[in-house]
């Protein structure tokens, strides 16, 4: 008998455990907060097209100068810290077309989780970026989709709106062969998509070769299926940038 119950209190515990971590990691959970992760209705094949965590040289410049030879403009929500050293790719990203999201400042989970640190990181990247591109993103994506409870209040004071997706490889991170980061995000693109690639790893660089090989093969495919590009804020009707630009001297 003991052992049954036991069990059971294990069952439930996994239960709770696998809930909480839906609700707070899953791409489709709205449980705290309004988090679009597609757009929907759509009428026609449009996809977007998202990228986290960098500028991570030279691999964010060539993913955005590829889509701009492509004339595909994209999302990339960027790491302040990472901004912070690559401040010029930033500005010469928005020249191309391109749009520019909030992704915290340092992409560590132990600042994600406070809210006071969850506060500065945000609010810091928020004023590096209105610096580098003379405008104020509008648009942000926690790092691993971490949704807290105390995320919401944080976002509205910055006037955030916070922005799922699907990865487009679940380790793709680790860099698997491009082909199959490729064949991956091919399988989950669907019309009304906003589809995750990494131009960084965790806010730290390292070598993104096969995401870039990946977008190109992903880009020509999807191509030939009829789909056309959108940015995160075209696809869902959102505001990317505050309607008034950051006032010069």
């Amino acid at each position: 008998m003991a052992d049954r119950r036991r069990g059971r209190w294990l069952s439930a515990l996994g239960a709770a455990a696998a809930a909480g971590y839906w609700a707070m990691f899953s791409s489709y959970s709205q449980m705290i907060c309004d988090f679009p992760f597609r757009a929907r209705p759509v009428d026609d094949r449009v996809i977007a097209l998202t990228f986290d965590d960098g500028p991570n040289e030279p691999f964010t410049s060539q993913i955005a100068d590829f889509l701009h030879e492509q004339d595909i403009t994209a999302t990339f929500f960027q790491v302040g810290r990472c901004v912070e050293r690559h401040p010029g790719v930033t500005a010469r990203m928005i020249d191309q077309g391109h749009v520019i999201g909030n992704h915290s400042w340092s992409h560590q989970m132990t600042r994600c989780i406070r809210p006071g640190a969850q506060r500065v990181e945000t609010a810091r990247t928020q004023a590096l970026l209105t610096e580098a591109i003379g405008r104020v993103p509008m648009l942000y994506r926690p790092p691993w989709l971490l949704r807290t409870p105390t995320l919401p209040r944080v976002l509205r004071g910055e006037g955030l709106q916070p922005i799922s997706g699907v990865f487009c490889h679940a380790f793709e991170v680790f860099q698997p062969s491009a082909r199959r980061i490729a064949r991956r995000a091919l399988a989950k693109a669907r019309p009304g998509a906003i589809l995750i690639f990494h131009d960084g790893f965790d806010g730290r660089g390292g070598d993104r070769t096969n995401t870039v090989g990946a977008v190109k093969i992903v880009v020509r495919e999807l191509r030939r299926q009829g789909y056309r590009f959108a940015t995160v804020d075209e696809l869902l009707g959102v505001p990317a940038y505050r309607a008034e630009e950051k006032a010069n001297g």
